[in-house]
């Protein structure tokens, strides 16, 4: 998996995510578009410094992506969850 960027926005292949969210890709987009699925990125400091992480929400998972500068995906996790 990488990450390629539309000038500093994180851009991840739809039907990567949605299979880790156990989505149709359809169904991801919309509830993506409806805001029922959140995403947030949040940059590393210090000793994470040049780090990333990029999490998907649904209502039944979290998936989150840890990347390197260059899109690279290091690490990829997922726990079962629910929206507060």
């Amino acid at each position: 998996m990488k990450i390629v960027f539309d000038q500093d926005r994180p851009i991840v292949d739809a039907a990567e995510i949605a299979a880790l969210l156990e989505l149709e890709v359809a169904s991801f987009q919309e509830l993506m578009r409806s805001g029922k699925i959140r995403s947030i990125v949040e940059q590393g400091e210090g000793a994470d410094g040049g780090k990333f992480r990029l999490t998907f929400q649904s209502p039944r998972w979290r998936v989150r992506l840890t990347y390197g500068r260059d899109g690279e995906v290091l690490t990829v996790t997922r726990a079962a969850c629910s929206f507060p």
